[in-house]
C-alpha cells in the first residue's frame, strides 16, 4: 500500500494514502521527520526514562511515572485494545511502524533516537493527561481545611495552577451569514516548543479529514473536521481520579496494604532503576494495592517523616481501557451520530464535546469515564481501609443543549456540573456568550475577534476596593484615578494593564505573606510534580476575586492591604505595558538561547487567556496551544493557527512562521485540495 505526502505554503503535511493502515504509516512517518525530538522526549516521559538524556531535573517526573505505572497502563490498554478492536491496534502499530521509519537516522541533539512500541502512542497519552483532571488538589484542599477550616474549599474553589483551560463554542445556522453552523475556540495547554498540536490533512478512500493532532498519537482527537461534520473539545473538568491515604507495613515477604475488610492484603512490589544522564542512577520503589500505584510515601511515610502513603486510582488502570477505540470512527465520522456514538467509546480526559453536521445536526455532550463513587472521594483524600469509598459504576455522560442558536464551553459549571468539584470562573464564557449575543448573523471570518478578546471581568472586585479607598498618597491617587478609568483590556501595549497587574501582585504578595495564611506556606514533602497545586501564592492569585469579595477574610484587614498594595506600586513606579512583563515562556526540553519572548495580551480569566502566575511572575507559561474555526457550509472557509509552526526542526522556514499570526489574531487558511499542494515524497 502506498501513501503520498503533500505541504502547503505553511509546511504542514497533507497525507494522501490508497488505505487507513498506508495512512497511519504516513502520519506516524511525517510526524517523526517533522517532530523527532519533540518524539524522542514524549517517548522517554511517557516511560519514566527522560531523566537520562535531560539529566536530573526531570528525575521527578521519572519518578513519579515509574511509581504510577503509566508505562505498565499503556501495555495493559494496548493489549485489551488487540483483543477488543483488532483493527485499531493495528492502525495504532501501523502509526508506529511510521515514526520508527521516520526517525532512522536522525540526528538529535542528545544522541540517536530509540525505538518506539505498539503501545508507546497510549503511553503519550497518559504522560499528557494523567494531571489533567488536577487529582492534586484534593492533597491542597486537605491542607485548607486543615488549617482554615471548611469554608476554604469554597474561597480557594477556582481554576488551579495545574489544570488547564480552553474555549470552544458553536453558531448554529440560524445564526450565521451562510445557514450553516461554525465551531470555533482555542485550547489552552502548557505552551510546548515544538507545540502540543500538530495541524493535519488525512485523506484515503474512507475519509478526508483535517485537524489538529498530538504528536505522537494517531488520528485526530480533539479537533477535526470530515467535510460533513466536524467536532472540537474543552477539558470538561470532570473529577475522575481517586487519592487514597493507605495503611501499608512490611513483611518478610513484602509490603501488605489494610483493606475495607480489616485484612491485610500483599501489595504487588518491585524496585527499577532510573538512570540520570552524568549522575549516579536512583532505584525507586513500586508498591501498587488493591486501589492503585502509590505514588507518595510508603511504609516509612513521606521523606520528611510523616507518615503518609497514597496510592491513585484512574479508570485506564481499572479498566484497561484508554478510549482509542474512538479515534478511527471519529475519521470515518459523517454526521453528528458517528460522532456522538465514537464519543461513547471516549475514556480521558473527560471533555465537552461540540459538533455540527452540513444537514444542521448538532451535538453539545461531555464524553468520557467517571466513577460513582462517593462525595469525598471527589472532594479529598479517603482512606483506604475504610468502607464505603469504592468505585460502584460508570456515570452516564450529560447532555446539553443551545440556548438561542449557541452554545458556549470554557470549563465554567455547565453541563459536566454533575462530574466535578471546581470549575473555572464563568468570566471566559459569560463574555464569550456576551460577543456572541452582540450580532445577529456570525461568519467564520469574525470568530478572530472573539478569540482574541482581552476584557478581564475578574479585574472588579480589586478595582471596587481600590474605588473605597481616601486619604492616598498624591502618588497613589493618581494611579487609583487610572486604573477606575482603565477599560478593564488586558492589551500587551496598555500601561493601564500593567498597573493593574503590579497592584495585583502587590496585593496577593502580601496576602501570602500574612500570618493568617502562614500554616499553608509549607506543604508536606509530597512528590515535587504534586507541589504546584500546594503552592501558597498562586492559589491567593488566582482565587483573588473571592479572596476580595468574601464577607470575612480570617481577621484580614483587606482594605488596609489594598492600600499598602497601592502605595507600594506608586513608590516604585511604572513605565512598562503589560506586554514588556507578560511574555510567552514556552517548555522545552533543552534551552534555547536564541528566543526571544515575545510579549503578549491577555491574562487568565480573558478569553485570550494567556496564564502567568499571579504573584509569582507575569511570564505566561500557558495560552492558546491552537485556534481552529471549523466552517461547516464550506471547509475552505475553515482557519487555524498554532503558536509556533508545523515544523519542529529547529531553523525550518515553517518552524515559527506561524508566531506572528497567532499574536495578532490571524488565521491560516485550510486548503485540502490536492491541486493547490506542493508533493514532497511518495511513501
Amino acid at each position: 500500500m502506498s501513501a503520498e505526502i503533500y505541504r502547503d505554503a505553511w509546511g504542514i503535511p497533507h497525507l494522501r494514502a490508497d488505505g487507513v493502515r498506508a495512512l497511519a504509516r504516513a502520519q506516524g512517518l511525517v510526524t517523526a521527520r517533522d517532530r523527532a525530538w519533540q518524539l524522542e522526549v514524549e517517548r522517554h516521559r511517557a516511560r519514566g526514562t527522560s531523566a537520562a538524556v535531560l539529566g536530573v531535573d526531570a528525575l521527578p517526573w521519572d519518578r513519579f511515572v515509574r511509581r504510577a505505572r503509566l508505562d505498565d497502563t499503556a501495555r495493559r490498554c494496548f493489549a485489551d485494545l488487540s483483543v477488543k478492536d483488532p483493527e485499531t491496534a493495528d492502525w495504532v502499530r501501523a502509526y508506529v511502524d511510521g515514526v520508527n521509519e521516520g526517525l532512522t537516522g536522525a540526528e538529535l541533539p542528545l544522541g540517536a533516537p530509540g525505538r518506539w512500541e505498539p503501545w508507546t502512542p497510549l503511553g503519550v497519552w497518559l504522560a499528557t493527561h494523567v494531571l489533567f483532571a488536577g487529582f492534586p488538589a484534593k492533597l491542597w484542599r486537605e491542607q485548607a481545611v486543615r488549617h482554615l477550616g471548611e469554608e476554604a474549599v469554597g474561597l480557594f474553589a477556582t481554576d488551579g495552577p495545574g489544570t488547564s483551560g480552553s474555549n470552544g463554542w458553536l453558531v448554529s445556522g440560524e445564526r450565521t451569514a451562510t445557514g450553516r453552523a461554525v465551531i470555533a475556540g482555542d485550547p489552552h495547554r502548557f505552551i510546548e516548543d515544538p507545540g502540543v498540536y500538530q495541524q493535519i490533512h488525512l485523506s484515503c478512500p474512507e475519509f478526508d479529514v483535517i485537524g489538529l493532532a498530538v504528536p505522537g498519537v494517531p488520528g485526530i482527537a480533539h479537533f477535526g473536521h470530515t467535510g460533513t461534520v466536524a467536532w472540537a473539545i474543552t477539558n470538561a473538568m470532570a473529577d475522575y481520579q481517586d487519592l487514597y491515604r493507605e495503611k501499608l507495613r512490611r513483611t518478610g515477604a513484602g509490603v501488605e496494604a489494610l483493606d475495607p475488610d480489616g485484612t491485610w492484603r500483599r501489595a504487588s512490589r518491585h524496585t527499577e532503576t532510573i538512570a540520570i544522564a552524568g549522575e549516579e542512577p536512583v532505584e525507586v520503589e513500586v508498591i501498587e494495592t488493591a486501589r492503585g500505584p502509590v505514588i507518595a510515601g510508603g511504609p516509612e511515610g513521606l521523606d520528611d517523616g510523616t507518615p503518609l502513603a497514597l496510592s491513585l486510582r484512574t479508570p485506564p488502570r481499572v479498566t484497561g481501557d484508554l478510549g482509542f477505540s474512538t479515534l478511527l470512527p471519529l475519521l470515518r465520522a459523517r454526521r453528528i451520530a458517528d460522532v456522538d456514538r465514537a464519543f461513547d467509546q471516549w475514556a480521558e480526559p473527560v471533555n465537552v464535546v461540540q459538533a455540527a453536521d452540513t444537514e444542521g445536526g448538532l451535538l453539545h455532550r461531555v464524553a468520557g469515564r467517571v466513577p460513582v463513587r462517593s462525595t469525598a472521594n471527589r472532594t479529598r483524600v479517603v482512606p483506604a481501609w475504610e468502607a464505603g469509598h469504592e468505585w460502584t459504576g460508570w456515570h452516564d455522560m450529560p447532555r446539553a443543549g443551545l440556548t438561542d442558536g449557541v452554545a458556549v464551553m470554557a470549563n465554567q459549571r455547565g453541563p459536566a456540573a454533575p462530574l466535578g468539584v471546581e470549575f473555572a470562573p464563568p468570566h471566559r464564557a459569560d463574555r464569550i456568550a456576551e460577543l456572541l449575543a452582540g450580532k445577529e448573523k456570525w461568519t467564520a471570518a469574525d470568530m478572530p475577534a472573539i478569540h482574541m478578546d482581552t476584557h478581564l471581568a475578574s479585574a472588579g472586585p480589586l478595582l471596587d476596593h481600590l474605588a473605597a479607598l481616601t486619604d492616598l498618597s498624591p502618588a497613589a491617587t493618581e494611579l487609583r484615578a487610572t486604573l477606575l478609568a482603565w477599560n478593564r483590556r488586558m492589551d500587551a501595549d496598555s500601561s493601564a494593564a500593567a498597573l493593574f497587574a503590579a497592584v495585583r501582585t502587590a496585593l496577593v504578595r502580601r496576602l501570602a505573606a500574612h500570618p493568617a495564611f502562614a500554616a499553608l506556606t509549607t506543604p508536606p514533602a509530597y512528590p515535587e510534580v504534586l507541589l504546584p497545586w500546594l503552592a501558597l501564592t498562586p492559589r491567593i492569585g488566582y482565587a483573588l476575586e473571592h479572596l476580595l469579595r468574601a464577607e470575612e477574610l480570617y481577621g484580614i484587614d483587606r482594605p488596609a492591604e489594598v492600600r499598602a498594595a497601592v502605595e507600594e506600586v506608586a513608590l516604585a513606579g511604572s513605565a512598562t505595558t503589560w506586554g514588556e512583563t507578560h511574555r510567552l515562556v514556552p517548555w522545552r526540553a533543552l534551552p534555547d538561547p536564541s528566543y526571544d519572548a515575545p510579549g503578549l495580551s491577555g491574562d487568565h480569566d480573558c478569553v485570550l487567556c494567556t496564564s502567568a502566575l499571579p504573584g509569582l511572575t507575569d511570564l505566561a507559561a500557558r495560552g492558546p496551544a491552537a485556534r481552529y474555526v471549523w466552517d461547516l457550509a464550506r471547509r475552505a472557509d475553515s482557519r487555524w493557527v498554532v503558536p509556533f509552526g508545523a515544523c519542529g526542526v529547529p531553523g525550518s522556514p515553517h518552524h515559527r512562521d506561524q508566531q506572528p499570526l497567532w499574536l495578532g489574531g490571524d488565521l491560516v487558511p485550510v486548503v485540502t485540495d490536492f491541486e493547490q499542494l506542493s508533493k514532497e515524497s511518495d511513501v
